[in-house]
């Protein structure tokens, strides 16, 4: 871990994925001090007040104020169950602000009954890529049947809004000038499932406004697609850089 995130609770049990990794492996013990953040909130020091073989309790003070996530959106095809836990994990490091599953045309229908897609689950994968990246905000998650009801859960009203294809008519998503970007005009950026969009959704997107760019002519994985396609774009709003 690195931060230990928490919510608005002041002490871990033993049985807590926390409290092991505070006492096993950092080995830390009352008196001691770990860094922390509060879910949302913001990050600083925390210092142990009591620890025994039960529970372990500790004193907060911020010293580091909120980062907030990234103006970007992600709506993203349903891909395998087993794809999706690196998913969450990559989208939630890298600093997605918002991630939408979506139901797909061509997708596996399956896939959306997944254990991995239980809401719970799938927030515990997020805030484990939130605890890799060290930092304290956290993606919100949304689960749609379909792309039309991914669109209507995408506030994109002023957004600028990008789908992953691949095509002649596809833009290079590297040339996309993105630079304009900000929290009050995000970006919404589609990737598809497995199987990609079908022609009924490729009118949906193009209907609603969507400008169709592409990563190049190979074919890719969706958690590939969804992790090299939201980099691209966090370096062309020239987020990357510090």
């Amino acid at each position: 871990m690195n931060i230990v995130l928490f919510d608005s609770e002041d002490s871990f049990c033993s049985t807590d994925e926390r409290y092991r990794h505070i006492t096993r492996i950092l080995g830390k013990s009352t008196g001691d001090v770990f860094f922390a953040g509060r879910i949302n909130g913001p990050s600083g020091d925390a210092r142990i007040t009591h620890c025994d073989k039960e529970s372990l309790s500790f004193d907060f003070t911020e010293t580091q104020p909120f980062v907030p996530l990234y103006p970007v959106k992600m709506i993203i095809g349903f891909p395998r169950p087993i794809q999706l836990r690196r998913l969450l994990r990559d989208m939630a490091s890298l600093g997605a602000g918002e991630i939408v599953l979506a139901g797909t045309d061509l997708g596996e229908k399956s896939y959306r009954l997944s254990r991995l897609a239980d809401p719970d689950t799938a927030r515990k994968n997020i805030l484990d890529g939130c605890i890799q990246a060290g930092g304290t905000a956290v993606p919100e998650l949304k689960i749609t049947a379909s792309v039309d009801e991914a669109l209507q859960a995408v506030d994109a009203a002023s957004c600028t809004k990008i789908v992953l294809d691949v095509g002649q008519a596809a833009r290079p998503l590297a040339g996309m000038d993105l630079s304009r970007i900000e929290p009050e005009c995000p970006l919404v950026l589609a990737i598809g499932s497995e199987r990609g969009w079908s022609e009924r959704e490729r009118r949906v997107f193009k209907d609603s406004g969507y400008t169709v760019c592409s990563l190049g002519s190979r074919i890719l994985r969706t958690e590939t697609a969804t992790t090299a396609a939201l980099a691209v774009s966090l370096g062309r709003m020239g987020l990357l850089e510090g």
